[in-house]
């Protein structure tokens, strides 16, 4: 206890401490105080030096840089407004652009029609385009059959519905379909009887092939196809000739059908490699001969101009009888001799 008692008690203060602190240090100078002013301006003023450095920097890097030559600039007035605006809407179209480069690529393939075949039918869509033109069949040509009916509705129809992705693909806006066909050329004969047979019926010329039962009728395809008034309709497929091929009598017929189903005026009906004896019997029996249109210079593609009223009835394609296997090659001269450009 006496340690304790004899202890001497320190207290330190702090208040009393920094006040005393503060009254040993020197007052600050007015100079001190403007210094310090001074050197905050210059880091605002650094600041706004780099941000507006900064901004410059990256207008003229997104601006075009205009050549040296170029000394003032000039805005201009209405008309010439006017006028540029005109000239950009009468420029080559982009499908047509398209189009031609693309079959330039194709002039030397051995695939593409002989030169009479395409001018024929160029001939046929200038006189009709714009227009509603239906093509069984895409090829090297396709491109230029839409670009051709530039304004106009352009619908292609192919069996291989990999080969109408890729062309869709690669043609943007172009409108294909893919369809199944479940004809044999094998079969031609079987399917022209039995077609004889329900003529009044179910394969009759006046019909919406979206209901048929006809074995030739193709109605797998999108439902609005079938409401529409086609102008021109090219049979250009399917592909092949041997006899587990389809062949082309679904796709002449149901041309037949649909050129006589909607709207009032003829339908141009046609058919390429004519030499061929599917093309050629078909034709004869659904678009027939006193329909054909001579087309110069060419004998593998024939021209059918299919009236709405032409039938005498509802129940018969053509009005003069048909032969009955089709190979008539005789008649098919002679009525292609006495048919007219101009029918």
């Amino acid at each position: 206890m006496k340690g304790i008692n004899s202890a001497d008690l320190i207290l330190l203060h702090p208040s009393l401490q920094k006040s005393n602190s503060n009254a040993s240090s020197p007052p600050s100078s007015p100079l001190s105080i403007l210094g310090s002013h001074h050197r905050l301006w210059l880091i605002v003023f650094l600041s706004f030096f780099t941000f507006a450095s900064l901004l410059t920097l990256l207008s003229t890097t997104h601006s075009p840089t205009l050549p040296s030559s170029f000394t003032t600039i000039t805005f201009p007035s209405s008309s010439s407004s006017s006028s540029s605006s005109s000239s950009s809407s009468s420029s080559l179209p982009p499908p047509v652009f398209d189009a031609l480069l693309h079959y330039a690529s194709f002039s030397n393939s051995t695939t593409r029609m002989p030169d009479a075949d395409l001018r024929a039918i160029a001939a046929v869509l200038r006189r009709r385009a714009p227009c509603n033109f239906l093509v069984f069949g895409l090829g090297a040509e396709s491109p230029l059959w839409r670009a051709l009916n530039h304004g106009g509705r352009t619908v292609f129809i192919d069996e291989n519905e990999y080969y109408t992705a890729y062309l869709e693909l690669r043609h943007p806006g172009l409108e294909a379909y893919d369809v199944s066909y479940t004809t044999k050329i094998r079969d031609l004969d079987t399917l022209l009887a039995a077609a004889r047979r329900s003529r009044a019926t179910e394969c009759r010329p006046v019909q919406n092939l979206l209901f048929s039962d006809c074995r030739l009728a193709i109605n797998d395809l999108p439902n609005h196809l079938y409401d529409v008034e086609w102008d021109v309709v090219l049979v250009d497929g399917p592909r092949g000739t041997g006899k587990g091929s389809p062949g082309r009598m679904a796709s002449i017929f149901s041309a037949a059908v649909m050129a006589r189903w909607k709207g009032e005026g003829p339908t141009d009906v046609l058919v390429h490699d004519y030499e061929h004896e599917v093309q050629r019997v078909c034709s004869q029996e659904f678009l027939c001969l006193e329909n054909r249109v001579i087309v110069p210079g060419t004998t593998t593609l024939a021209h059918f101009i299919v009236r709405r009223d032409g039938a005498a009835r509802r129940d018969e394609f053509c009005a003069t009888a048909t032969a009955t296997n089709g190979t008539n090659a005789n008649a098919d001269a002679v009525a292609g001799a006495n048919a007219t450009a101009s029918a």
